[in-house]
């Protein structure tokens, strides 16, 4: 494990963390467009999330495309991140996550799995969220925000259970190993309703505009012709 000195010149335990975001999904029910590429206040949801996992120190990431893998590409390509494709992104959400898990190569002690379509997850979130994983109860090996009783993302977890997914069976992903073993799974109970903002219908982006006062807008490049 990593250590870091802080003021007063004493040693702390740093966690090395690393993170996977899922950006491969086709977005079937936003047109077929790409929903990590919406943009809030100009700046692309999918960049959003990179910002804020390095701001808050992550030390390697994984970019998991697949569908629109050519227009996301260029998007993320000025971040220090490694990119991998899902060959077969209709497999769904645990094969992407199972490529990405597979990818990080780096000596971690735990990783976090992020979505790409998360407009107000920040730095400070992604802190708070490790913070609770550190003090996590003994015994437990996962952690997920609970907001008002409802999971929320990203999920952080051990390098062990990592190990654990990548040596499962193909259709076993982090919320299929939470589920085999819920005596390892802690909630961080939080009023943040940051970690339960996502975008996947027009409805949700109505709803977002309506509770930010923000709306969130397409790249001319995907805006259909009138």
């Amino acid at each position: 494990m990593g250590c870091i000195l802080k003021g007063g010149g004493g040693l702390h335990n740093r966690l090395v963390v690393g993170a996977v975001v899922l950006a491969a999904g086709a977005g079937s029910r936003l047109g077929g467009r790409p929903k990590c590429l919406l943009e809030l206040g100009g700046v692309p949801l999918i960049r959003r999330t990179l910002i804020a996992l390095s701001g808050a120190g992550i030390d390697e990431v994984v970019v998991v495309l697949g569908h629109h893998a050519d227009l996301i590409e260029p998007v993320v390509a000025p971040f220090p991140v490694t990119l991998v494709r899902n060959p077969d992104p209709d497999a769904g959400q645990v094969s992407s996550q199972r490529i990405g898990l597979g990818a990080l190569a780096g000596k971690l002690d735990s990783v976090l799995v992020a979505l790409a379509d998360q407009p107000l997850v920040n730095a400070q979130d992604i802190t708070a969220l490790i913070g609770a994983y550190k003090k996590r109860p003994e015994g437990t090996s996962v952690v997920f925000p609970q907001v008002n009783g409802e999971p929320g993302n990203p999920v952080i977890f051990s390098a062990e259970v990592r190990e654990q997914i990548l040596a499962g069976d193909a259709n076993v992903g982090c919320r299929q190993w939470r589920g085999a073993h819920p005596e390892s799974v802690a909630p961080f109970v939080t009023d943040n309703r940051r970690y339960k903002v996502d975008i996947d219908t027009p409805e949700d982006l109505v709803r977002f505009e309506r509770d930010t006062s923000h709306a969130l807008r397409w790249p001319a490049a995907l805006v259909p012709a009138a």
